[in-house]
């Protein structure tokens, strides 16, 4: 069966590195659109991380690491990211807590 959906959404509390999305067991995720917005009156940084099996957050694992996202600003991601291990995730790591959002649209098969 093939998915379309909203597959992981977060405002971080902190400034640590967060598992926004893991895929489940017997499923593949494709990660099409990611979506970063922040809703501070503040520039802040966003850091994005995908470990195919595991939760290494860092300069291994990072896609994105210190962009700088304006002051009310959505960031629209367009992307093709597979993953089908259930040890994988994909993370998210905002420089003030509770200035960002993140959200991961795709498909799930399973």
């Amino acid at each position: 069966m093939f998915q379309e959906k909203q597959l992981g959404q977060s405002r971080i509390n902190g400034t640590t590195a967060t598992s926004v999305y893991s895929p489940a067991v017997g499923v593949t995720a494709i990660i099409k659109t990611i979506y970063i917005a922040n809703q501070s009156g503040s520039a802040d940084t966003y850091r994005l991380f995908v470990d195919d099996d595991g939760t290494t957050y860092d300069q291994t694992t990072a896609l994105f690491y210190d962009i700088v996202i304006e002051a009310d600003e959505t960031l629209q991601i367009d992307t093709f990211i597979a993953m089908n291990d259930p040890s994988g995730n994909v993370a998210f790591q905002n420089g003030t807590a509770n200035a960002l959002t993140i959200t991961l649209f795709g498909a799930e098969i399973t």
